[in-house]
């Protein structure tokens, strides 16, 4: 069968992981090169193992093949061919095969790449990284493996998956499986876990670099921060499209009218993004300046352990979340291998920090490198906080019996302060200069934005006295997107004086031209543009609930929502479907017919609410189908929001992901013979910035 062959796979995968992991350390650690070339040869092995296994646990879910157990877990009829492929990440085992997939893939093509300049580097770097994919290997095939067999215990009439026959037990295949959770079926969770994965497993290599510097002693030099750059803006935008694609599910599935809730699982995600983000940061002071070296060993440190404890916590069902699996047996394997891998690089990191000295020091606290270093601090603070705001009922229930849950009122009170701390560096960091920055030509570039925000905040907080922290929340955004669109401002007219070139061949212009730099501004944009939606959903959301009967009105914000019906109907993938029509109006003028419902997936036994929902630019009217009455279905209960600017974290995600593929494309250097006159004005435009 297609499923024997796919186990065979993974347990070949798993011995080429773990032989391509001692193969490329004592190779190294011998200068064997052989030994290294090997390795090399099992990473690719493995990778078209593992590529085998994913594929024939594919062709199981879309065949339905109950006889194995994950396929009846999370597979049926019922679905379509595309939703149970995808089942592959809807449940614990397959989600551990294919993170491990992606972890040996990232491997695969690191290993085949051009190893001049990171020649000495390679052996440990595929030790370290191949160590973490033989944990997941591991994990796979011997404790969550998706081939294992239903079998049926006689006389005990239960169930028991298992990859070799149990005692007393017979195979046992169920007419139909159970399906993938209803929850999951939405192209936010189809997209969101493999975005996720990708971000996770990608910031292993930056790690398995740094690993490997530090072990052979080159970690003084900054070579493996110039090789890994790519690949940490990859992990990034990946584990940050993640999170927005988790935020877009939450939104439409989870029927609470909001999109970040404090949720342990999307903290599990956030902490690695914050401490990833505080890396991007730093890495271009220790390529600029040669400083920071130490600070960045922790902050990747933390990064991979905090990659591995968010897949720990999720996988394990140790929080309570809508997100994470069921409780499952991974928990010691996981916190042993966190445990292990956090001492060892600390260890490290200790016995070569001579090695780490910095080549200068902090020249001045106005400088682009003393704001880095705060926001460096900042973004550690707000992981801090968030890591104790989600281990804290686990660490309470350990100590009292008691599980104390930690809510969003504690998160929005510690994070909000350090959130805005950030924001207000982020718009003074374009203006200042490497080295130190005088105050007279600080305040000089940052007068007109920092002018102009005070105005916007001003008059916002004349019309809106009820909401004070509305007012500073919104001056501090608009300074940070004012602040920025004067620096491309200023490259542009730089260009279009010296050139003579129109606004859009400028702006394309300045683009090509430095696109790490201004590629850093439009992500910072996108950033500062899903802040709004934070602001817009504390501050400005508004909502009520109430009975309609047939051609009554609901009134919220100047809208009015017109019940017309309720109508039932067999809808595709196993589900029976009850569906309301509303009409929605502002100011006498019919907007949309809106259709919230009430999904009911009749295998699983469970219900699912669907909003119905009108987009604007500024906000969202969301409308839920709460309740209804059972005969005649003459009336029905309503939940509307409005949700002010909720759009502008969709368009912010957008920007951030431009924004990060202009910071990362390779330049091409011809566009570096403009002429001493365009040089001279962008730098008299910048005014004394360095790059």
């Amino acid at each position: 069968m297609i499923a024997d062959i796919g186990l065979i796979a993974l347990v070949l995968g798993f011995l080429l992981s773990g032989y391509a992991t001692a193969a490329s350390a004592y190779g190294g650690r011998r200068g064997r090169p052989l030994y290294v070339e090997s390795a090399r040869n099992a990473v690719v092995g493995a990778f078209g193992m593992l590529t085998l296994a994913v594929l024939s646990l594919v062709y199981s879910l879309v065949t339905l093949d109950f006889s194995r157990a994950y396929v009846a877990d999370v597979s049926s009829r019922a679905m379509s061919a595309f939703l149970r492929a995808t089942a592959l990440w809807g449940g614990q085992e397959g989600s551990i095969l294919f993170w491990a997939w992606i972890m040996v893939g990232f491997v695969a093509v690191v290993s085949l790449r051009k190893w001049d300049r990171d020649r000495e580097l390679m052996p440990w770097v595929i030790a370290v990284a191949m160590a973490t994919t033989t944990f997941f290997v591991g994990l796979s095939v011997f404790i969550s493996n998706p081939f294992a067999k239903l079998w049926l215990e006689q006389g005990a009439h239960e169930l028991t998956p298992a990859v070799f026959r149990p005692e007393n037990a017979v195979p046992y295949i169920p007419e139909d499986g159970q399906g993938l959770n209803p929850l999951l079926r939405h192209f936010g969770m189809i997209g969101h876990p493999p975005t996720t994965y990708v971000g996770f497993t990608g910031f292993v290599i930056p790690f398995a670099f740094a690993m490997a510097a530090l072990i052979t002693g080159r970690s003084s030099q900054d070579n493996w921060i110039q090789t890994t750059r790519r690949w940490t803006l990859l992990a990034w935008v990946f584990l940050s499209i993640g999170l927005i694609l988790g935020g877009r599910w939450a939104y439409d599935v989870l029927g609470w009218g909001g999109f970040w809730g404090w949720d342990p699982v999307e903290n599990a995600m956030l902490m690695p993004w914050l401490t990833g983000t505080a890396f991007v940061h730093s890495v271009m002071i220790q390529e600029k300046r040669g400083m920071l070296k130490v600070w960045n060993m922790i902050l990747i440190i933390l990064t991979y352990a905090l990659v591995i404890f968010g897949t720990f916590i999720t996988r394990t069902g140790l929080v309570s979340s809508v997100h994470a699996f069921a409780k499952s047996a991974l928990g010691p394997a996981f916190f042993l291998f966190i445990g292990v891998t956090f001492l060892a690089s600390m260890g490290l990191l200790f016995r070569r920090l001579d090695t780490l000295r910095a080549d200068h020091e902090l020249q001045g606290l106005l400088s682009r490198e003393s704001v880095f270093l705060l926001q460096n601090v900042l973004f550690l603070a707000i992981t801090f906080a968030v890591f104790w705001g989600t281990v804290f009922p686990m660490i309470s229930e350990l100590f009292t019996g008691t599980r104390i849950s930690v809510g969003p009122p504690y998160y929005r009170k510690v994070t909000g302060p350090l959130f805005a701390g950030l924001v207000l560096l982020m718009s003074m960091a374009p203006v200042l200069a490497w080295r130190r920055q005088s105050v007279r030509l600080l305040l000089r570039s940052l007068a007109p934005p920092l002018l102009l925000s005070l105005l916007a905040g001003g008059l916002w907080a004349y019309g809106h006295r009820q909401h004070p922290g509305s007012a500073l929340a919104l001056w501090l955004l608009s300074f940070a997107i004012l602040a920025m669109l004067f620096e491309f401002g200023k490259g542009m007219q730089a260009r279009m004086r010296s050139l003579g070139e129109s606004a859009v061949a400028a702006l394309s212009r300045l683009l090509a031209r430095n696109r790490r730099r201004y590629g850093g501004y439009l992500v910072h944009l996108g950033v500062v543009m899903i802040a709004l939606a934070f602001v817009g959903d504390a501050f400005f959301k508004q909502e009520t609930q109430g009975p309609l009967g047939q051609g009554e009105s609901l009134n919220l914000a100047g809208y009015s929502l017109r019940y017309e019906g309720l109508r039932k109907y067999d809808g595709s993938d196993g589900r029976e479907v009850l569906e309301a029509t509303t009409s929605l109006y502002k100011d006498g003028r019919l907007l949309r017919q809106l259709m919230p419902r009430q999904d009911y997936f009749v295998v699983q036994q469970q219900p699912m609410t669907v909003p119905g929902v009108y987009s604007t630019l500024g906000e969202d009217v969301y409308v839920l189908l709460v309740g209804w009455e059972e005969i005649g279905l003459q009336s029905a209960t309503f939940k509307v929001y409005v949700n002010p600017l909720i759009n502008w974290a969709w368009l912010g995600g957008a920007l951030l992901v431009l924004g990060t593929v202009v910071a990362a494309w390779p330049s091409s250097g011809a566009t570096a013979s403009a002429g001493y006159a365009l040089r001279t004005a962008q730098r008299a435009a910048a005014m004394g910035q360095g790059d």
